[in-house]
């Protein structure tokens, strides 16, 4: 979620990062629900001709009846893995989250939810650009497990 500070309204984004240094995102204003998670993995298993295995947190979403009903009409494109509770040291997109509060403009603020989203749809673009700073966020020591541990990647 990215919100900003004095207004009163924010959106939502996921992404999923490969190690390759690739990087998938979406931009939503609505609540992150079960129904927003398998849209994301619906437009992410669209992109490929193999499966897809994510690191996710225990979010109520990804644990969703909805959402393994997903993940069992489409065995063979995504898998999902799971963090342990209260681990977001051991989640990179984390980093991506923390990369995206500190690069929106500080001199311009987003009028209104509108802007943000656009401001927050220019950031992921120019990380797609950018795989070297993608693959970084691989670089820490908490997340490094995913290089050591996990050789599929998108």
């Amino acid at each position: 979620m990215v919100r900003r500070s004095g207004n009163r309204f924010s959106v939502n984004a996921m992404s999923a990062i490969s190690t390759k240094g690739r990087m998938h995102f979406m931009v939503f204003t609505e609540s992150f629900t079960a129904e927003v998670m398998c849209r994301f993995l619906d437009r992410l298993a669209g992109h490929f001709d193999h499966k897809i295995h994510l690191v996710v947190d225990g979010h109520s979403a990804h644990r969703s009846k909805k959402v393994r009903d997903w993940l069992t009409a489409h065995p063979d494109d995504v898998e999902l893995h799971f963090l342990p509770p209260y681990s977001p040291e051991l989640n990179p997109d984390e980093l991506v989250n923390a990369d995206l509060k500190h690069s929106l403009p500080k001199q311009h603020r987003a009028r209104d939810q509108t802007e943000l989203a656009a401001e927050t749809r220019r950031f992921f673009r120019r990380r797609q650009r950018q795989p070297r700073v993608v693959r970084g966020y691989f670089g820490g020591p908490h997340v490094r497990y995913v290089l050591a541990e996990n050789p599929m990647s998108f």
